[in-house]
């Protein structure tokens, strides 16, 4: 009788597991279809901050964040973050394994670390995840890098990346990291100022255009040498 009672309840849990797995697939399918014709109004890290803010009384900042289309945002700054952050970006399906493999190797021989974040994975988590550390995360950062590569094109993927990536404490997208930063619109970057702004995205809140240092400097001058290589999109 036991014996039956375990199999009765381990049956229920699995179905339970099932039915939640399968909600929650057909939800993730259905926020990443929706962004592909929807501007988000908001991305899941404004709410989360917000709720922290509420709940346990952690620090806010009110986020400036104001939607550009591409067209509208300078062909300088989509260069310079391509050149930063993934230079490979119209050639892979959302991962970069030649990227992951150095960084492999580079963890093999004792090299400083690095990451291997492509701008589809970065899109992922800026868009549909909390800014948390944990290995669930990560997992969902990889499910909704597949759904984006499958169901957007580069040019929305790229899109939804600068309008919504973290570019400093309550600046997010081009357009709010223009105005802060250089009082310009993202359409107005020159060069100089695209590669900058580039040059502080894998660290925002450590790093500011506004005050580089002479290692930031260094990172924007690499960045402005590989910009004439990078796609126009």
């Amino acid at each position: 009788m036991k014996k039956t009672q375990r199999r009765s309840l381990f049956g229920w849990v699995l179905r339970g597991f099932i039915k939640l797995l399968l909600l929650l697939v057909c939800l993730t399918l259905l926020q990443v279809a929706a962004l592909k014709f929807i501007n988000p109004p908001f991305t899941i890290n404004m709410v989360w901050e917000r709720l922290r803010h509420e709940l346990f009384d952690a620090s806010y900042v009110v986020p400036a964040y104001e939607w550009q289309d591409l067209s509208s945002i300078s062909s300088h700054l989509k260069q310079a973050v391509i050149a930063a952050e993934d230079q490979r970006f119209l050639i892979h399906h959302g991962f970069d394994f030649e990227e992951i493999k150095i960084v492999l190797n580079n963890v093999l021989e004792g090299k400083s670390f690095r990451g291997a974040s492509t701008i589809t994975m970065q899109a992922a988590r800026s868009v549909f995840l909390p800014a948390t550390r944990n290995p669930l995360r990560k997992l969902a950062e990889a499910w909704y890098t597949v759904l984006i590569e499958l169901m957007w094109e580069k040019p929305r993927i790229l899109e939804i990346y600068l309008n919504t990536v973290d570019w400093g404490t309550g600046i997010v997208g081009a357009q709010a990291g223009a105005r802060t930063y250089f009082a310009e619109d993202a359409a107005s970057l020159t060069q100089e100022q695209a590669a900058l702004m580039a040059a502080v995205l894998p660290s925002p809140h450590r790093w500011s255009p506004k005050d580089p240092s002479p290692y930031l400097k260094k990172r924007q001058q690499r960045i402005l040498s590989a910009m004439p290589a990078m796609p126009l999109l």
